[in-house]
């Protein structure tokens, strides 16, 4: 595994790692702050609970590398909505020990997804699988978005194309800092083509353009990442298979 380098001004570095097994190991739970053993405690799905502490006992391992410090010296917390102000739901952030990186982490099925830049970034990964399109179009998706995937033969090809507009959609809000509290059958992400899109997404008074690159990952995953529109990012995506 090579030495991990920080980010450039405009670069995306997405790390992702599997995680072994479906229970939470200890030394993933010795890293873990107070916060996060609470939530911790309240999962009560023992295979979620291990993707949870494992993305995050994950996260701190590689921001430890970045940063010279030891995992349990990193500490995560939130930066105020950009929407409300409120203290408690802005985007993740490395609070202590200093530094220039804006972070964001994902998970699903047992493939974590960090990503790490100097400027606002969103990341999400979805599992390939079955999906019933119609009815989740009501609430997911935009009319032309819509149309777009009905243009695609039924199974695979058309949910895939569903997880692309998913991720592009929460990815972008995730680097809003505001997460899914919109309608996202409002914000068109341009299934038909390749990333990187631009994507608008946002309440009035916020950063709302968004660029929005396909992270591609091995297996049956789909993957995205978002930054502000105008920076030319790089985005980058290593495998951090020591990370667990």
């Amino acid at each position: 595994m090579t030495a991990l380098q920080a980010p450039a001004a405009t670069d995306v570095a997405v790390h992702w790692w599997q995680l072994a097994g479906n229970s939470t190991d200890s030394a993933d739970l010795a890293v873990l702050g107070p916060s996060e053993r609470e939530r911790l405690d309240r999962i009560q799905h023992p295979s979620q609970a291990a993707e949870f502490a494992g993305s995050r006992a994950g996260a701190r391992r590689i921001l430890a590398e970045l940063l010279g410090v030891t995992p349990d010296a990193v500490a995560l917390g939130r930066l105020p909505c950009p929407g409300c102000g409120a203290a408690d739901h802005g985007p993740p952030a490395v609070l202590h020990p200093r530094s220039p990186f804006r972070i964001s982490l994902s998970h699903a099925s047992g493939r974590c997804l960090l990503a790490v830049a100097q400027v606002p970034v969103g990341v999400d990964i979805e599992a390939e699988r079955p999906l019933n399109i119609d009815e989740l179009a009501r609430v997911a998706l935009t009319a032309g978005e819509h149309r777009q995937l009905l243009g695609l033969p039924a199974g695979a090809a058309r949910d895939r194309a569903f997880l692309r507009c998913w991720t592009r959609k929460e990815a972008a809000l995730k680097a809003l800092g505001t997460g899914i509290a919109t309608d996202l059958s409002r914000i068109e992400t341009h299934p038909e083509r390749r990333g990187p899109v631009t994507v608008t997404a946002g309440p009035p008074g916020t950063a709302r353009d968004w660029s929005v690159h396909d992270v591609t990952v091995p297996g049956p995953w789909v993957a995205t990442a978002a930054v502000p529109y105008g920076v030319s990012a790089r985005v980058t995506v290593s495998q951090r298979p020591g990370v667990h």
